[in-house]
Formats: C-alpha cells, sequence, structure tokens
C-alpha cells in the first residue's frame, strides 16, 4: 500500500498517479486519508500531553502525602483517574483511526510510474517490442498494431491437435473436476515437464535460487501482496482452515520477506518456484477461454526479487530480457507491451505484458507479466533492508514475473509448429522431451 510519507508529502503526485491509473474518487479518497490522519496525529499529541500531565500529577501526590494534605492529595488523584479516563478514550480514538486507515489504503492502488503511457483499457497499451518488425514507441499501440506472423502450416487450433495426438484430455478433466481443469497425458505430459525443466534451469543459470513453496498460504501473506482483499472472490477458499489456494507463486514466495529486515550486502534476492495455480475468475464461455486459454488450475514458473530502489529498475530489466530470451529460445512470434494506466494490475507501479500469436486462432496471448511494485508490496509485508552507509531501515522493492505460464506457451507451440510430420519441438526443448517431432 502507499505510504503516509508518501500521500502528504507529495499529494498532488500521488492523486495525479491515481488519475492516471482511472481509480475513481482519487481526490477524495487521499483526502480521507490526510483527515484521518490528522485525527490520530491530534490524538496521540493530545494523548502524549495527559499522560506527561499524570506523571507530574503522581508525582505530586507523595510530597502533598508527606505534608499531611491529604485532602490536596486526594484532588490530585481526582485529576489523575479523571486523566486516565480521557486517555483511554483518545487510546480508543487512536486505534480506530489506525484501523480505518489500514482499510482505506487497502482500497487505494498503487501509483504508476511516469513511463507508464496514459490510456484505460488495453487497446492503449503500448507495443514496445517485436521479433516481427520495429516498433515506434507510443505509436505502436495495441489498437494501431497491424503485423501479425503468418504460419502457413498453422490451420488447426491447439484443442484440435491435442485430440489428434492425444495429448490433453479436457472432457475427462470436465469429470473429474469440472470445466477448466485439463489432464494432460502422453507425450503432452512429457511436453508439460520439458517446459517446467527448461524454465527452471534458465532461471537457475540466470542467478535465481529455487523455492518449493506451499500452494496454500494464510490471508496474512495473501494480504501482504495485495490478492487480499482486492482479490477475494478470485481465490479458491478452504473455509475450515481459513487458507486460499494460490493463483500465482508470487503470493508464497514474497512471503518469505514478510516482517523481515535484510541486510543490502544480500540484495538483489533472486528466487523462482514452479507451483500449481488456482484461479476463480477464469471460468467464462466462448472462443477466448476455450481449450488451454484460460484454466482454473495450471503450471507456472514465477522469478521474484527482492531490491532496493536504486536498484530495482535495473532488476525490472533483468527480469524482462530473461523472459524475452526463453521465448526466442522456444522460437515464438512474441510482442511486449508496456501497460497503460488503466490497464495496469491494482498493485504494480510500471508492468510489461509478454503475448506470444497464436495462428490458429489469429490472437495474441498473454503469457507473461513482468511487474515492479516499488515500496507498494513492501510497505504491506513490513519487508525492509538495512543500509550498509548509515544501518538505517528502508522499505524495499518487490518484483515479479512470470517465466512463464504454461497453457498459452502450449496452446502457442501446438499451433505454430504443426506440420505434416507431426508437431515439431523446438530445438531447446529437444534435451527434455527426447525427440524432434510430437506424433
Amino acid at each position: 500500500m502507499l505510504t503516509l510519507k508518501l500521500i502528504t508529502e507529495e499529494t498532488e503526485k500521488v492523486i495525479a498517479g491515481l488519475e492516471k491509473k482511472h481509480f475513481k474518487g482519487a481526490k477524495e479518497a487521499i483526502d480521507q486519508v490526510i483527515a484521518i490522519d490528522r485525527q490520530r496525529r491530534e490524538a496521540q499529541q493530545e494523548l502524549d500531553s495527559n499522560l506527561s500531565a499524570a506523571k507530574k500529577l503522581a508525582a505530586e501526590i507523595g510530597g502533598l502525602m508527606k505534608q499531611g494534605k491529604k485532602d490536596e492529595a486526594e484532588g490530585v488523584k481526582a485529576q489523575v483517574a479523571e486523566l486516565k479516563e480521557t486517555n483511554k478514550a483518545l487510546e480508543e480514538k487512536k486505534a480506530k483511526a489506525e484501523e480505518d486507515m489500514k482499510a482505506l489504503l487497502c482500497t487505494i492502488p498503487n501509483i504508476p510510474y511516469d513511463e507508464v503511457p496514459e490510456g484505460s483499457c488495453a487497446e492503449d497499451n503500448w507495443v514496445v517490442k517485436s521479433n516481427l518488425k520495429e516498433c515506434v514507441v507510443g505509436q505502436d499501440t495495441v489498437g494501431n498494431w497491424d503485423c501479425d506472423p503468418v504460419v502457413e502450416t498453422a490451420k488447426l487450433p491447439h484443442w484440435e491437435l491435442a485430440m489428434k495426438y492425444n495429448l490433453i484430455d479436457f472432457d475427462l478433466g470436465v469429470k473429474i473436476s469440472g470445466a477448466g481443469f485439463p489432464v494432460y497425458r502422453g507425450m503432452g505430459a512429457r511436453l508439460q515437464r520439458a517446459l517446467i525443466n527448461f524454465f527452471l534451469d534458465e532461471a537457475r543459470a540466470s542467478g535465481y535460487e529455487e523455492i518449493m513453496p506451499p500452494t496454500v498460504v494464510n490471508a496474512a501473506s495473501g494480504y501482504g501482496t495485495g490478492q487480499l482483499p482486492d482479490k477475494e472472490g478470485q481465490m479458491y477458499h478452504c473455509g475450515l482452515d481459513d487458507l486460499y489456494l494460490i493463483p500465482t507463486a508470487e503470493v508464497p514466495v514474497t512471503n518469505i520477506y514478510r516482517d523481515v529486515i535484510i541486510d543490502e550486502k544480500d540484495l538483489p534476492i533472486k528466487n523462482c518456484a514452479y507451483t500449481q495455480c488456482f484461479r476463480r475468475e477464469a471460468g467464462s464461455y466462448g472462443k477466448d477461454v476455450r481449450g488451454l486459454n484460460r484454466l482454473h488450475e495450471f503450471s507456472k514458473i514465477e522469478i521474484v526479487r527482492i531490491d532496493t530502489p536504486e536498484h530495482s529498475a535495473e532488476s525490472h530489466k533483468e527480469m524482462l530480457d530473461h523472459v524475452e530470451g526463453l521465448l526466442k529460445k522456444l522460437e515464438l512470434p512474441y510482442r511486449v507491451l508496456r501497460l497503460c494506466g488503466g490497464d495496469a494490475s491494482f498493485t504494480s507501479a510500471v508492468c510489461y505484458d509478454f503475448e506470444v500469436y497464436s495462428e490458429a486462432q489469429k490472437r495474441w496471448l498473454e503469457v507473461s507479466s513482468v511487474s515492479n511494485f516499488d515500496t507498494y508490496q513492501a510497505n504491506r509485508l513490513k519487508c525492509r533492508y538495512r543500509r550498509a552507509s548509515d544501518k538505517k531501515t528502508e522499505i524495499a522493492h518487490t518484483l515479479n514475473g512470470s517465466a512463464l505460464a504454461l497453457p498459452r506457451i502450449v496452446a502457442a507451440l501446438l499451433e505454430n509448429n504443426q506440420t505434416e510430420d507431426g508437431i515439431k519441438v523446438p530445438a531447446a526443448l529437444v534435451p527434455y522431451m527426447g525427440c524432434e517431432y510430437i506424433k
């Protein structure tokens, strides 16, 4: 969440940032934060003053009693008792202000960096890079994009190819669990495992420590990374134990550093994790969610970084380069989008999406989002670092990205690599698959 320091010292900047993110009632929300903070500070000041006064009065009581001034001592005692009652009310007022403040700040999104484009929807996102053509940043928006690849062999959509080569059984998934829970089998299961191992090996080669976290988290973890309370309805909830199935490994991995102070010399921290991911909101109807396009459960490799404010932009660039390198090695047509303010996520300060092209479906499929959250998540997590220069503690920056999510990668690989000899396996995956074609 946004820090009070930022809100009170750079109020106009915060309001402008929220308006860029198309957050309704930005000024009213920030005015309310400032008003609640004023109430809290006034209660604290009065409380401090009363405590000081009560301490002085209490010191007088002993002296008055020694002087035999019992009635005066009783009068001072009454004053102390009255101050204690007032202080009790002030403590309650202060606690309520703090509770109201926390609840309000949870409803206010992060503010975007200056580099984030103006815009209200996905059509306004900037295409900043592609392996298909040179991009003119700011001119090539998604709405103006006019360069889609043509793969002559890509005639069948992936769900038909999955049936043809007995790779994925969607009907069996419906029988066992419901829509959005496919069953991978044979070479389909091998392709999943090959991609998982390939992505993890590439992450390790780039210096990421592999983590194997739980796939259920408590509410505090969901709150720490911003899934709660913002996306509560999108997560699977185990009511009896009050635990949530994770929508991404970002949640458990980032929460490793909740309530932790990290030495600056240990930054940046680089973690990766393979997990199953669960999302209730995924289910819908129509061609855009057919097959692997939108699932309730899927596999994903996530990369997470904790860094200093001075170095986090460089970390973000390195993460973007890492994801792009994966797509190059998979030989897929891709483009990179810088999301506009209105399409950026609730918690991100800047976000880039990677999309691969599905020739059979004639559409672009998002396969990764790589975000810098600045201090927004870390403030909720109380994730701090100790500066080497003066040993003071500061709020860290958190970053994460998919590297990569499997379903749409599989869809694009199947559709774009279909040949008369079967599905051609990209050279980078051949050592993992043990074959050059899926037949």
